[in-house]
């Protein structure tokens, strides 16, 4: 019997799709489960797949990877979608869909199979890796063909005995890494609703957070995060320990109503403690360092970088370029921050770099000042000369008329 090999999270989507698979397709179905942090039972995950049906189940520990070849990329790009999302899921995707595109080439395996929906951004990311890594494999989006509602899903689960982690009574669907946890579906679905206490699981309520800010000192070297507190962890660890420290001061809540790839608009709720401090406290080190044209420059190309991510074209050659750019400005990127954290609010509250562009004796107005002022007159002349003369050629032809 021919295989498809199934991108598996555990949750309600797969669960279901890998007896529907069976029962549909009449092929067998091998579940692969990648490891990208913060989820906890991945055993437990791996064992579920084969209980349902699946022929074969793996787990791929790739917190490591992650941490390294997308998610640090992304923030020395400061890769933040519509100004808010930065990119949890939509960097995990493509990698997901390589591993298990590996998988699939390993087990000789008919095809590739995901949970995502017609309606969402996940089918194209994981379809676009899939096409542009492994063109030979046939590709199944079973979500798409079966029709089902969430609830009857859930009817579904119910009748062949399938346990699933939600209910009608709490509907959610989440998606989890390091780099953060989504919760949408349900009540999210109002755009009006504040979100429930019980959607957020990673931050605390910021009224309920500590009264005792926490500070925490992060050194960059070439715009990576390499330690906290002077302690050297690996790309991983040092994401897992700053989401457990933000999320205890209620750090790193976002609800917003974000534009999706296939036209529709989406309200999301994202937990990204790690990712919100990380985030700043890079912006706030290259505006220390960057030469002010070039730290400019750089956040424009930042919204296209988010959107190609958004969008599922990791593995395209604009991508690879803008790569090569924001490698280029982080060279001189070197040095630490010290972020407050207190009460859902994270605060950038000193910088220092060997490579800093601050100088005191052109920002001091004490007697260390070595900055010329009487040359700004002159400056401004010239500055403002074009803006002038256009105005006063305006003018003139006004009165004319």
């Amino acid at each position: 019997m021919s295989e498809i090999v199934l991108a598996y999270s555990g949750g309600l989507d797969t669960s279901v799709a890998i007896r529907w698979m069976k029962e549909s397709y009449g092929m067998e179905v091998y579940a692969v489960a990648i490891d990208l942090g913060e989820e906890r039972d991945y055993e437990g995950i791996r064992a579920k797949a084969l209980d349902i049906g699946a022929v074969g189940s793996e787990v791929i520990d790739a917190r490591e990877e992650f941490a390294r070849d997308f998610i640090f990329p992304a923030l020395k790009a400061n890769a933040v979608y519509e100004d808010q999302y930065p990119l949890s899921t939509s960097l995990a995707r493509p990698l997901i869909a390589k591993l298990v595109g590996e998988v699939a080439v390993r087990q000789k395996a008919a095809g590739v199979a995901h949970g995502a929906t017609g309606k969402g951004n996940d089918q194209v990311r994981f379809e676009v890796t899939w096409s542009c890594l492994f063109p030979q494999l046939k590709q199944y989006a079973p979500i798409r063909e079966w029709g089902m509602s969430r609830d009857d899903e859930i009817d579904y689960a119910k009748k062949h005995g399938i346990p699933v982690p939600v209910g009608k009574g709490s509907p959610y669907s989440y998606d989890t890494n390091l780099w953060g946890k989504s919760a949408e579906a349900g009540p999210l679905e109002d755009p009006w609703v504040e979100p429930p206490d019980d959607v957020h699981e990673w931050t605390k309520d910021p009224d309920a957070a500590p009264d005792r800010p926490a500070y925490v000192e992060i050194a960059f070297e070439k715009g990576v995060p390499v330690a906290l507190d002077g302690e050297a962890l690996s790309p991983a660890a040092l994401v897992e320990r700053l989401n457990a420290l933000a999320g205890e001061h209620g750090v790193g809540r976002i609800d917003m109503v974000e534009n999706r790839l296939v036209g529709i608009k989406s309200r999301e709720t994202y937990e990204c403690p790690a990712a919100v401090v990380l985030v700043g406290a890079h912006r706030d080190l290259e505006g220390l360092c960057l030469e002010r044209e070039l730290a400019h420059f750089k956040r424009v190309l930042e919204l296209k970088y988010a959107e190609l991510v958004y969008y599922g074209l990791w593995y395209s050659p604009l991508r690879r370029a803008l790569d090569a750019f924001v490698d280029s400005t982080q060279e001189t990127v070197t040095g630490t921050v010290r972020v407050k954290l207190h009460k859902g609010n994270c605060t950038p509250v000193g910088r220092k770099s060997p490579h800093s562009l601050y100088r005191y004796d052109l920002a001091t107005y004490d007697t260390a000042d070595r900055f010329d002022q009487r040359a700004a007159k002159g400056f401004i002349q010239l500055w403002g000369l074009s803006a002038q003369v256009a105005e006063q050629a305006r003018r003139e032809a006004e009165e004319e008329e």
